[in-house]
Protein backbone atom coordinates (compact mmCIF):
# COMPACT_ATOMS: atom_id res chain seq x y z
CA UNK A 1 0.00 0.00 0.00
CA UNK A 2 1.52 3.47 -1.14
CA UNK A 3 2.41 6.21 1.46
CA UNK A 4 -1.38 8.42 2.30
CA UNK A 5 -0.14 12.22 0.80
CA UNK A 6 -1.81 15.75 0.78
CA UNK A 7 -1.63 18.81 0.50
CA UNK A 8 -2.28 20.79 3.49
CA UNK A 9 -4.00 24.29 3.32
CA UNK A 10 -0.61 25.84 5.32
CA UNK A 11 -1.71 29.22 4.10
CA UNK A 12 -4.81 28.88 5.77
CA UNK A 13 -2.85 29.46 9.21
CA UNK A 14 -1.62 32.52 8.22
CA UNK A 15 -4.96 34.05 6.84
CA UNK A 16 -6.54 33.18 9.49
CA UNK A 17 -3.93 33.48 12.67
CA UNK A 18 -6.93 32.58 15.05
CA UNK A 19 -7.02 28.98 14.66
CA UNK A 20 -3.38 28.80 15.81
CA UNK A 21 -3.91 31.21 19.13
CA UNK A 22 -7.11 29.45 19.97
CA UNK A 23 -6.85 28.46 23.64
CA UNK A 24 -7.30 25.21 25.08
CA UNK A 25 -10.13 22.88 24.52
CA UNK A 26 -10.97 25.43 21.27
CA UNK A 27 -13.77 24.05 19.20
CA UNK A 28 -13.68 24.53 15.89
CA UNK A 29 -16.13 23.22 12.96
CA UNK A 30 -15.61 23.13 9.21
CA UNK A 31 -18.62 23.20 7.37
CA UNK A 32 -17.68 20.68 3.90
CA UNK A 33 -14.26 19.52 5.19
CA UNK A 34 -13.48 17.35 1.97
CA UNK A 35 -10.03 15.51 2.31
CA UNK A 36 -9.43 16.75 5.79
CA UNK A 37 -6.80 19.39 4.16
CA UNK A 38 -7.34 22.15 6.71
CA UNK A 39 -8.54 20.08 9.45
CA UNK A 40 -5.02 18.35 8.90
CA UNK A 41 -3.15 21.91 8.92
CA UNK A 42 -5.06 23.09 12.45
CA UNK A 43 -4.21 19.61 13.93
CA UNK A 44 -0.95 20.39 13.03
CA UNK A 45 0.03 23.93 14.50
CA UNK A 46 -2.46 23.67 17.53
CA UNK A 47 -2.23 20.53 19.92
CA UNK A 48 -4.99 22.51 21.62
CA UNK A 49 -7.83 22.97 18.88
CA UNK A 50 -10.50 20.44 18.95
CA UNK A 51 -11.96 20.09 15.24
CA UNK A 52 -15.51 19.18 14.02
CA UNK A 53 -15.77 18.68 10.30
CA UNK A 54 -18.59 17.48 8.59
CA UNK A 55 -19.48 16.64 4.68
CA UNK A 56 -22.01 15.33 3.00
CA UNK A 57 -20.11 12.55 1.32
CA UNK A 58 -19.16 9.61 3.21
CA UNK A 59 -16.21 8.57 1.16
CA UNK A 60 -14.28 12.15 1.51
CA UNK A 61 -15.17 11.50 5.41
CA UNK A 62 -13.73 8.34 5.28
CA UNK A 63 -10.63 9.71 3.07
CA UNK A 64 -10.11 12.28 5.68
CA UNK A 65 -9.91 10.03 8.11
CA UNK A 66 -7.60 8.14 7.31
CA UNK A 67 -5.52 10.95 6.30
CA UNK A 68 -5.09 12.28 9.49
CA UNK A 69 -4.86 8.88 10.82
CA UNK A 70 -1.33 8.97 8.69
CA UNK A 71 -0.24 12.28 9.68
CA UNK A 72 1.22 11.04 13.22
CA UNK A 73 -0.05 13.86 14.54
CA UNK A 74 0.16 13.80 18.43
CA UNK A 75 -3.65 12.27 19.41
CA UNK A 76 -4.74 13.89 15.70
CA UNK A 77 -7.10 10.53 15.35
CA UNK A 78 -8.19 11.43 18.90
CA UNK A 79 -9.20 15.33 18.63
CA UNK A 80 -10.59 15.17 14.97
CA UNK A 81 -14.60 14.63 14.91
CA UNK A 82 -15.49 13.70 11.31
CA UNK A 83 -19.41 13.79 10.75
CA UNK A 84 -22.10 13.29 8.01
CA UNK A 85 -24.46 15.73 7.64
CA UNK A 86 -25.73 18.14 4.64
CA UNK A 87 -26.13 21.48 6.54
CA UNK A 88 -27.31 23.62 3.74
CA UNK A 89 -30.39 21.23 3.59
CA UNK A 90 -31.34 19.52 6.76
CA UNK A 91 -29.09 21.65 9.38
CA UNK A 92 -26.90 20.65 11.59
CA UNK A 93 -27.29 17.95 14.24
CA UNK A 94 -28.79 19.49 17.59
CA UNK A 95 -25.72 17.83 19.83
CA UNK A 96 -23.37 20.60 17.52
CA UNK A 97 -25.01 23.58 19.16
CA UNK A 98 -25.73 22.05 22.84
CA UNK A 99 -28.26 24.92 23.07
CA UNK A 100 -30.67 23.02 25.13
CA UNK A 101 -29.52 24.00 28.56
CA UNK A 102 -27.48 26.56 29.74
CA UNK A 103 -25.26 24.32 31.36
CA UNK A 104 -23.52 23.65 27.87
CA UNK A 105 -23.29 27.03 26.41
CA UNK A 106 -19.37 26.01 27.14
CA UNK A 107 -19.70 23.67 24.59
CA UNK A 108 -20.54 25.75 21.43
CA UNK A 109 -18.47 26.19 18.48
CA UNK A 110 -15.87 29.23 19.14
CA UNK A 111 -14.76 29.37 15.45
CA UNK A 112 -16.39 27.65 12.08
CA UNK A 113 -15.10 28.10 8.82
CA UNK A 114 -16.49 27.86 5.15
CA UNK A 115 -13.71 27.22 2.86
CA UNK A 116 -14.62 26.81 -0.91
CA UNK A 117 -18.44 25.10 0.33
CA UNK A 118 -20.96 27.95 -0.28
CA UNK A 119 -20.56 28.44 -3.29
CA UNK A 120 -21.02 24.70 -4.18
CA UNK A 121 -24.76 24.70 -2.88
CA UNK A 122 -27.54 26.26 -4.20
CA UNK A 123 -28.24 30.02 -3.99
CA UNK A 124 -31.44 29.09 -2.62
CA UNK A 125 -29.60 27.11 0.27
CA UNK A 126 -27.53 29.44 0.73
CA UNK A 127 -29.07 31.36 3.62
CA UNK A 128 -30.13 28.21 5.48
CA UNK A 129 -26.19 27.38 5.40
CA UNK A 130 -25.46 30.56 6.97
CA UNK A 131 -27.98 30.69 9.17
CA UNK A 132 -26.88 26.97 10.48
CA UNK A 133 -23.45 28.31 11.42
CA UNK A 134 -24.91 31.06 12.97
CA UNK A 135 -26.76 28.96 15.19
CA UNK A 136 -24.06 26.63 16.52
CA UNK A 137 -21.51 29.61 17.10
CA UNK A 138 -21.52 31.04 20.90
CA UNK A 139 -21.83 34.32 21.36
CA UNK A 140 -18.80 36.51 20.07
CA UNK A 141 -17.99 33.65 17.83
CA UNK A 142 -16.50 33.92 14.77
CA UNK A 143 -17.05 32.29 11.17
CA UNK A 144 -14.24 32.54 8.77
CA UNK A 145 -15.18 32.50 4.90
CA UNK A 146 -12.96 31.65 1.74
CA UNK A 147 -14.44 31.48 -1.72
CA UNK A 148 -14.51 32.23 -5.63
CA UNK A 149 -14.75 35.95 -6.34
CA UNK A 150 -16.20 37.34 -9.73
CA UNK A 151 -13.77 37.28 -11.89
CA UNK A 152 -11.85 34.48 -11.29
CA UNK A 153 -10.19 33.32 -14.14
CA UNK A 154 -11.46 29.35 -12.96
CA UNK A 155 -14.99 31.19 -13.80
CA UNK A 156 -15.72 29.89 -17.64
CA UNK A 157 -19.40 29.55 -18.80
CA UNK A 158 -22.10 32.29 -17.19
CA UNK A 159 -25.08 29.51 -16.88
CA UNK A 160 -27.18 32.10 -14.23
CA UNK A 161 -26.91 34.69 -11.45
CA UNK A 162 -23.28 35.28 -10.56
CA UNK A 163 -23.46 31.02 -11.75
CA UNK A 164 -20.81 29.95 -13.46
CA UNK A 165 -19.37 26.89 -15.11
CA UNK A 166 -15.48 26.13 -13.93
CA UNK A 167 -12.44 25.20 -15.97
CA UNK A 168 -12.97 21.74 -14.72
CA UNK A 169 -16.63 21.15 -15.62
CA UNK A 170 -18.52 21.82 -12.68
CA UNK A 171 -20.99 24.51 -11.27
CA UNK A 172 -19.94 27.27 -8.56
CA UNK A 173 -21.31 30.59 -7.60
CA UNK A 174 -18.47 33.30 -7.89
CA UNK A 175 -19.24 35.91 -5.03
CA UNK A 176 -19.09 39.95 -5.27
CA UNK A 177 -18.47 41.49 -1.91
CA UNK A 178 -22.06 42.86 -1.24
CA UNK A 179 -23.69 39.62 -2.11
CA UNK A 180 -21.18 37.74 0.79
CA UNK A 181 -21.92 41.18 3.06
CA UNK A 182 -25.69 40.77 2.74
CA UNK A 183 -26.13 36.80 3.27
CA UNK A 184 -24.47 36.91 6.34
CA UNK A 185 -25.70 40.27 7.60
CA UNK A 186 -29.07 38.82 7.09
CA UNK A 187 -28.13 35.70 9.44
CA UNK A 188 -27.48 38.41 12.07
CA UNK A 189 -23.51 38.17 11.93
CA UNK A 190 -21.49 41.08 12.53
CA UNK A 191 -18.94 41.86 9.75
CA UNK A 192 -15.29 42.32 10.94
CA UNK A 193 -13.55 41.68 7.45
CA UNK A 194 -14.08 41.45 4.19
CA UNK A 195 -12.10 42.05 1.13
CA UNK A 196 -11.05 40.39 -2.39
CA UNK A 197 -7.73 38.18 -2.24
CA UNK A 198 -6.11 38.29 -5.66
CA UNK A 199 -3.21 36.06 -6.57
CA UNK A 200 -1.64 34.96 -9.81
CA UNK A 201 -1.39 31.35 -9.89
CA UNK A 202 1.31 29.68 -12.95
CA UNK A 203 0.92 26.08 -14.14
CA UNK A 204 4.45 24.68 -14.25
CA UNK A 205 3.94 22.20 -16.50
CA UNK A 206 2.55 24.61 -19.31
CA UNK A 207 3.78 27.97 -18.15
CA UNK A 208 0.14 29.05 -18.12
CA UNK A 209 -1.04 32.03 -15.61
CA UNK A 210 -4.14 32.38 -14.32
CA UNK A 211 -5.72 35.22 -12.38
CA UNK A 212 -7.04 34.01 -8.81
CA UNK A 213 -9.83 35.90 -6.96
CA UNK A 214 -11.33 34.83 -3.82
CA UNK A 215 -13.31 36.60 -1.11
CA UNK A 216 -12.06 36.44 2.19
CA UNK A 217 -13.96 37.42 4.93
CA UNK A 218 -14.34 37.41 8.53
CA UNK A 219 -17.77 37.59 10.53
CA UNK A 220 -19.14 37.54 14.10
CA UNK A 221 -21.88 36.37 16.25
CA UNK A 222 -22.68 39.14 19.01
CA UNK A 223 -21.91 38.83 22.23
Amino acid sequence: MGTLWIQERSYFLKEFPKLVSCGDGCKVLEGGCGNGSTALSILRSNEKVIPYACDCSNETLERAKEFVAASNIAFGEHRFHPFYCHFATTGFPKWLACDYADKFLHSRIKIAFQIFTLSGVTLQTMPTAIRECFSVLKPGGILLFRDYGLYDNAADQRVGFMEYVRSDGTQSYFFCLDSVRNLFNCAGFIELEIEYCCVKSVNHRNGKSMRRVWVHDKFQKPV
